[in-house]
């Protein structure tokens, strides 16, 4: 799953790096709490532009602990870190969220330890959405490392309630909670009304160092760098946001301006993950774009398999032009997937990839919120409008 260990100072570079040549993005539905934060605060983020806001009205507890951090060795903290909110009282602790019904978000929860208690120990509890158990949250305890916790999911209601839940081995705490509307056409689970999209990763390939998030990406979807595997080799192109012909999905566009392509060119181009468990469920999407200028006689087509079946093809990449390719249905019973791409019998040059993003399913059979049975009800406070 992607339960991503970013390193500060990755995540900077990679952000300053977008900063400097685009324009704000629409912020339209954003939700972006700031876990910790003193009331009443808001601000837009020196780092990335995004608008945060205190958390402290989303919650309805008066026993939660507010903790400003300091930074560790030579990282830079982001500015939405700087503070957590622990809940040192009660088994349960929630927030309720007001958002609008019916829309599919993106939503995260990031947590950064920091040592914030000084006990050197990072603990370890559960994560819920509503009723549903969302994830246990386990850290590291290396101490300059965050862990994000994300999930897509259309709403029912108009609010949500993600809980932290102390299971004995720890103080419960968090960070930040951020939600990003999406297409709802987008990211869909097929004949599953109950299930959830789980990130369980995302990378940008042929990019080895930097981590992109919004500006670069309108959906404010993070992408991870990927090492470059010996088989495979770097393409890159210079490619902005207004070059790119984008599809629904909306791939940023400097992630869409790398690729990897095999070094043998009549070998495959193979990615392979390891499900956490053998009956663990995944949707893939795959997105592709052409990053070389083709000459006349040149050509670049190949099929897909997954597990030495077919998955998809030809897929014929267009020049800068934004092309996904997902699942239909989700895959599961093997411990490890493998995707190869082989190029046609006439295509003239190997396979590419661009991205690649896999979701694990979740049953969230259970409701999205508690009921208000005195004990477990947070009433609102606040309206996001």
């Amino acid at each position: 799953m992607m339960r991503m260990l970013l390193p500060f100072l990755l995540v900077l570079l990679g952000v300053f790096a977008i900063l400097v040549s685009i324009q704000a993005q629409d912020q339209s539905g954003f939700i972006s709490l700031d876990c910790g934060q003193h009331e009443d605060v808001s601000y837009s983020s020196l780092e990335t532009g995004i608008n945060y806001m205190s958390d402290a009205k989303f919650i309805d507890t008066d026993t939660s602990v507010s903790k400003m951090l300091q930074p560790i060795g030579n990282d830079t903290l982001l500015q939405e870190l700087e503070y957590v909110r622990s809940f040192p009282n009660g088994v349960r602790n929630c927030y309720r969220i007001n958002v609008t019904s019916g829309t599919k978000y993106l939503i995260r929860a990031s947590f950064y330890y920091g040592n914030y208690d000084d006990l050197s120990d990072p603990p370890q509890f559960d994560l819920h959405f509503g009723a549903n158990l969302w994830d246990t949250v386990k850290l590291l305890s290396n101490e300059s490392y965050i862990i994000t916790r994300e999930i897509i999911y259309t709403t029912s209601q108009d609010y949500i309630q993600p809980c932290l839940v102390n299971t004995g081995s720890g103080i419960p705490f968090i960070s930040a909670i951020e939600l990003r509307p999406l297409n709802n056409s987008n990211y869909v689970t097929y004949y599953s009304p109950k299930s959830v999209l789980s990130t369980f990763l995302r990378y940008d390939l042929g990019n080895t160092d930097l981590y992109y998030r919004y500006q670069a990406d309108v959906y404010d979807r993070i992408w991870e760098p990927y090492e470059l595997s010996s088989d495979w080799r770097q393409l890159s192109i210079s490619l902005n946001n207004d070059e790119l012909v984008q599809n629904d999905y909306k791939p940023a566009a400097i992630v869409m301006s790398t690729a990897v392509t095999p070094v043998n060119e009549s070998a495959p181009l193979q990615f392979h993950w390891d499900a956490d468990n053998v009956n663990d469920k995944y949707y893939i999407y795959m997105h592709f774009t052409e990053v070389e200028k083709l000459a006349g006689n040149e050509t670049r087509a190949f099929n897909i398999t997954l597990n030495g079946d077919f998955f998809y093809g030809p897929v014929v990449p267009k020049y800068r032009e934004a092309h996904t390719v997902y699942s239909t249905s989700s895959k599961t019973g093997s411990k490890r997937y493998r995707l190869s791409l082989f190029k046609t019998e006439n295509s003239t040059l190997p396979p590419i990839l661009n991205a690649i993003e896999i979701y694990k399913v979740l049953d969230f059979s259970q409701s999205e919120t508690l009921q208000d049975d005195g004990k477990f009800f947070f009433e609102a406070r606040m309206m996001v409008n």
